[in-house]
């Protein structure tokens, strides 16, 4: 009998202990999971990450604008140069003839230099326009002083362009021996004959 109730009590003690680690077990919180691993490119906002120290880029600087003075060159005032006629200017000429040496349409240095000078005045007298005569001595037919007063103006309007000077602003024509600026029969006549000259047509 003694023996009975002990297996009562061991077994009653047993069903307690069971029932009590059951509640225990219920009752304890789970753990919640970690939460999913994101690449480093994206954030859990849902956009690109930045790293914490970068900041966007700014816009590039915008250029400045290059300003080009496109006015004409101003005429040459001091002595009222740009009030004169035609008839005035080409009776007391500010360009020099350019001149050449027996039987050539080469300019040589000191030609190159007076067709230089030339340039530059009609650089700073933006709308004048010129005509360049060649002319020879009274020496050779003159056909053959034709068509080498033609090739020296010809020269002379090229070394112009060549300096800048619009080819629309310079014409050519050859007067051949016709008409002499010296009438002498020596070299000295001869020398100043063989010319290219410079006649100013429009301002």
């Amino acid at each position: 009998m003694r023996i009975l109730t002990v297996v009562r009590v061991v077994a009653v003690v047993l069903i307690l202990a069971v029932i009590a680690g059951c509640a225990r077990r219920q009752t304890a919180p789970r753990e919640a999971p970690p939460p999913p691993e994101l690449p480093p490119s994206v954030s859990r906002a849902g956009g690109p990450e930045l790293p914490p120290s970068s900041t966007p880029p700014a816009p590039p600087a915008r250029p400045a604008e290059r300003v080009i003075d496109t006015r004409p060159v101003a005429p040459v005032g001091e002595d009222g140069i740009e009030l004169r006629t035609l008839d005035d200017l080409n009776r007391d000429s500010p360009f020099s003839p350019a001149f050449f040496a027996l039987d050539s349409a080469e300019l040589d240095a000191p030609a190159r230099a007076v067709v230089s000078a030339n340039a530059d005045m009609m650089k700073r007298n933006g709308t004048w326009a010129v005509t360049i005569e060649g002319h020879c001595d009274e020496r050779g037919t003159a056909e053959y002083n034709l068509a080498l007063g033609e090739r020296r103006a010809l020269a002379v309007k090229t070394y112009l362009v060549s300096l800048g000077i619009p080819p629309d602003r310079v014409r050519t024509i050859s007067y051949g021996k016709e008409f002499p600026f010296d009438p002498g029969h020596d070299e000295a006549a001869w020398a100043q004959n063989r010319r290219a000259h410079f006649v100013i047509t429009a301002k």
